[in-house]
């Protein structure tokens, strides 16, 4: 954990300049080189046109459930920048299904700041689910976690975040730099709206190799092996006087089950 706070003090510069930094590119690598790519450095980003044909199927008409998203009241900095639904699924031989509807948990030596918390939160609109996009995405994305760590049953939590400048910015990790404590961790950017910042950065678990860049195009998809390397995102800062947002998805796949057994 004190590796952690110590990427932190290194890696987390003043909130100025992360802001007035210019947009970097991901480097987008082809379907066929995904699993190669996860192997060699820990991540990989595919681009929204892989995504999509991935799920296959449009996964815009998706996007309207991010502008019905509950506050996230659990914020422990008392902001109000977040909104979020959560909901947990199964993949067993090559099967979805969602589980009864049960809390999100994660201990303190993966989340300093939420650590320890049982958070309940709103659970994904029923409508999503049952959609042939939400579920084809799952389980193929399933299919690459078992063809990076051996055919699995596979847990996983879904969270819908929107981070807006509410409070004049938004911080989509206020925990920083950190670990999930599962296997592998998908982010998904949906939507950015009238902001500045929420660059990507990425760190070798165990060494000192970084890196930067901003997720721009809707439904491209960051892919984390959450043992090999930790990740945060910047603040963001509203362009116009209106404000503005950032949503995403995030998946996170574990095995052997999730984190906190609450039945």
């Amino acid at each position: 954990m004190l590796k952690w706070y110590a990427y932190n003090a290194t890696l987390n510069f003043s909130i100025c300049a992360l802001i007035m930094s210019d947009l970097i590119s991901p480097t987008v690598v082809a379907v066929d080189h995904f699993v190669s790519s996860v192997q060699k450095q820990g991540y990989a980003v595919l681009s929204a046109a892989d995504v999509c044909t991935m799920a296959q199927a449009d996964l815009q008409p998706l996007v309207e459930s991010w502008h019905d998203l509950p506050p996230d009241n659990y914020l422990k900095d008392g902001g109000r920048y977040r909104r979020r639904r959560h909901s947990s699924f199964i993949v067993e031989n090559g099967r979805l299904r969602q589980v009864t509807h049960r809390p999100h948990w994660q201990p303190l030596s993966y989340n300093a700041l939420h650590g320890g918390m049982v958070r309940l939160f709103e659970p994904i609109q029923p409508t999503v689910v049952a959609t042939a996009a939400w579920q084809n995405l799952l389980q193929a994305l399933a299919q690459y976690c078992s063809a990076l760590k051996g055919e699995q049953t596979w847990y996983i939590e879904a969270h819908q975040f929107r981070i807006d400048t509410t409070d004049g910015i938004g911080r989509p990790t206020p925990e920083g730099a950190h670990r999930d404590g599962v296997d592998f961790v998908a982010v998904l950017l949906v939507e950015r709206k009238g902001i500045k910042g929420g660059e990507t950065r990425v760190f070798e678990a165990n060494g000192s190799f970084g890196q930067r860049f901003t997720l721009t195009d809707a439904w491209s998809l960051l892919f984390l092996d959450d043992e090999k390397v930790i990740h945060e995102s910047t603040p963001i800062l509203p362009i116009e006087h209106d404000g503005g947002y950032r949503d995403t998805l995030v998946l996170t796949f574990r095995r052997g089950g999730f984190q906190q057994d609450f039945d």
